[in-house]
């Protein structure tokens, strides 16, 4: 019995930890094959790839991401192989389960919840004697009609088989991300989530997850991402595995954690801070909303304050990079409530700021509730909502406007000083400036259309004079310090006109040359010679001193030399200043 499992994944780089838990637990009473896609993958190329491994037996591991996918290759691989026996499992397909069989008669079997036990039980019934209404947590076809089996009790995760010890997967880890669970629950109810089902949390073994860790590493995995809901609800377990990855980490490798911020202890943020590589860990912290009424109607516990606390504390350690989300479309969140929410959360400037769309996913208690508060969604998955009784359709619109402006201006890390400048001193809010500008862009059709780094300068430009003409020459020499110093080698031409003329710039490299410390000590150190100067460096004058803005946050309408030099053998420019009046002193002279 030839028997593969396939999952379509979102994106090439990642992997299907599911699969892999089915395959090392059904072995070695039976060995099976893994087969991994991504939705962009035409769906007849999967079922060409699929139909070529000759499976007798084909299972799926089905989420909101990937279900529609999914159903369109089974359809077709059923019309070509109408005996081939289709399984299907994952949390998309562990709730209406009879609904899902009625909907897709291709379907045969559905595993309900966690699948490991109940997948081999039904293979060892198909090779027996085929009687499948022993095998709890099973849905299945019997005549006519459809049977869904009570679920079964939980698996002891102690003696769980790794998932990782697979040589096809060898050649992949380093350049894919490695995902690795040392807990399955979650302790909170949040009624938006899937986790809040499940009660209580249950924990692999310790130390078998720490010997799949090393080998890992060992075999070249770079990015190692922890599903566990809530990595930090034990303190010691945390305390531990922090203390493991720090001392046995090799060079390169990066974990990354979903954290609940606010139960978070001030002493275990001081320990990373003095005792984690800079790199090393990344956190991952659902905010969701700071409306008090909305967390507590989705039964989600949150001390804004606390969590505050937490992700100010990590970013002046400066060792950890955050990635904060937040939901629209929560109850009783509209527009303002919103801005609120997004602002409160813009001001600690994490890394990255997440801006999702609520979605019905089945089985919640929020999707079981939708009438009371208005909800309209998708009636295919993702089950994004359409409107609710506070947040029109209209509302949405213009909160994903926002979205896509800040994924692309501030989460990229194109322009932070630009962004720092427009939204503390152009803009009233945050939030104000990605809704104005993301209005802009969308109605000029740009959210359709793909961008160069030089496009993402020269549409902001655009914008602003358009809008903000009288901020434009600061706001143009933000912009032109940021394209400049974000660059590894010295750009071929920028996004702006130019506008020194080369006898400009032959005396300002001339007085530069004479008077090198007017750029200060780590200039004069470089000893850059006056071929390497016009050759590696470029030479901009901004219309206020840089310098002092960054010391004091105000600007001094003071014309300065800004000098970018790029190594020649690093990827990092150094960025230096002076006075333009120094300089035009010594041309005279």
């Amino acid at each position: 019995m030839n028997i593969v499992v396939s999952s379509l994944n979102a994106k090439y780089i990642h992997t299907n930890l599911a699969i892999r838990y089915l395959k090392a637990y059904a072995y070695p009473e039976f060995d099976l094959q893994i087969a991994e896609y991504t939705i962009k993958d035409p769906a007849m190329n999967i079922v060409t790839d699929l139909f070529r491994k000759k499976p007798d037996v084909l299972g799926f591991s089905c989420y909101i991401w990937n279900i529609e996918e999914t159903i369109k290759v089974i359809k077709m691989l059923k019309k070509i192989q109408p005996d081939l026996i289709i399984v299907l499992g994952g949390p998309e397909v562990t709730y209406d389960t009879k609904e899902w069989m009625e909907k897709v008669p291709e379907i045969d079997f559905i595993v309900i919840g966690e699948g490991e036990e109940t997948f081999k039980q039904f293979l060892m019934e198909l090779h027996g004697g085929q009687k499948f209404d022993r095998v709890s947590g099973l849905a299945f076809r019997h005549h006519d009609k459809i049977v869904v089996n009570p679920q079964r009790n939980k698996i002891d995760l102690r003696t769980m088989p790794s998932p990782f010890r697979f040589e096809d997967d060898l050649p992949h880890l380093s350049k894919r991300v490695t995902y690795i669970e040392t807990s399955r629950g979650c302790p909170f109810s949040c009624q938006f989530c899937l986790s809040s089902i499940e009660v209580g949390v249950r924990y692999f073994d310790r130390e078998k997850i720490k010997d799949d860790i090393r080998y890992l590493m060992k075999n070249g995995a770079k990015t190692i991402k922890f599903v566990d809901r809530t990595f930090n609800i034990s303190r010691s377990y945390a305390m531990d595995m922090f203390q493991f990855l720090i001392d046995e980490h090799l060079p390169g490798t990066v974990f990354q954690f979903e954290i609940t911020a606010d139960i978070m202890r001030p002493e275990v943020i001081e320990f990373l801070n003095k005792n984690a590589p800079k790199g090393l860990f990344r956190f991952e912290i659902g905010v969701q909303s700071t409306n008090d009424l909305t967390n507590e109607l989705v039964k989600r516990k949150q001390n804004f304050k606390k969590l505050t606390r937490t992700v100010t504390m990590v970013k002046d350690g400066g060792k950890i990079a955050q990635h904060l989300d937040l939901i629209a479309g929560l109850p009783e969140e509209d527009y303002d409530s919103f801005k609120k929410t997004f602002n409160d959360v813009f001001a600690l400037r994490p890394e990255e700021l997440q801006l999702g769309f609520l979605k019905m996913l089945r089985g919640t208690g929020l999707r079981i509730g939708a009438e009371k508060y208005g909800y309209v969604y998708m009636d295919h998955a993702p089950y994004e909502i359409l409107r609710n009784n506070v947040l029109s359709f209209d509302d949405i619109v213009r909160i994903k406007q926002v979205e896509d402006v800040l994924e692309k201006y501030w989460n990229d890390h194109r322009m932070d000083e630009t962004i720092e400048y427009l939204v503390k001193h152009v803009f009233q809010t945050p939030f104000d400036f990605f809704q104005e500008f993301g209005i802009y862009w969308d109605e000029r059709g740009w959210a359709r259309i793909g961008h160069q780094l030089e496009d993402l300068f020269r549409r902001l430009y655009e914008y602003l004079k358009a809008h903000k003409n009288e901020h434009v020459p600061i706001i143009e020499g933000f912009m032109k310090y940021d394209y400049l110093r974000n660059h590894k080698h010295k750009p071929r031409k920028p996004w702006w006109s130019e506008k020194l003329s080369k006898k400009e710039l032959s005396h300002i490299y001339e007085a530069i040359l004479q008077e090198p410390h007017l750029l200060g000590e780590a200039f004069v150190e470089l000893q850059i010679n006056e071929k390497d100067l016009y050759k590696h460096t470029i030479v901009e004058i901004l219309p206020f001193d840089l310098q002092y803005y960054q010391k004091t946050g105000s600007i001094l309408h003071e014309p300065t030399i800004l000098l970018v030099y790029y190594h020649p053998n690093k990827k990092t420019p150094s960025v230096f200043t002076a006075a333009k009046h120094q300089l035009q002193r010594l041309e005279k002279a």
